[in-house]
């Protein structure tokens, strides 16, 4: 029974330890009304990632992702993908 109760807490701890975090990347090459369905479509295929918000006027995105499954070079890979280059916002981890 214990090595049931064990194995069972064991397979199930990935899920206490995964956690979500939120970024902000600053794409500075958005130039026209088009570039930010681009570059979301793009960030919502990297694995763990929950919402991206991508914004034109002030040249963001803000994505939330599961830090188990992907984090910020992935994210920045996206966008390189899709032809822009990003980098984390200052003070927006």
């Amino acid at each position: 029974m214990k090595n049931i109760i064990f194995l069972l807490l064991l397979t199930q701890s990935g899920f206490l330890f995964a956690a979500e975090q939120s970024v902000v990347l600053s794409i500075p090459g958005m130039d026209c009304p088009v570039c930010p369905i681009t570059i979301k479509k793009s960030l919502q295929k990297v694995a763990g990632v929950k919402s991206v918000d991508v914004s034109y006027e002030s040249k963001t995105a803000a994505v939330t992702f599961d830090d188990q499954l992907s984090g910020l070079p992935d994210l920045l890979k996206a966008t390189e993908n899709v032809g822009y280059s990003s980098n984390l916002q200052d003070g927006k981890k």
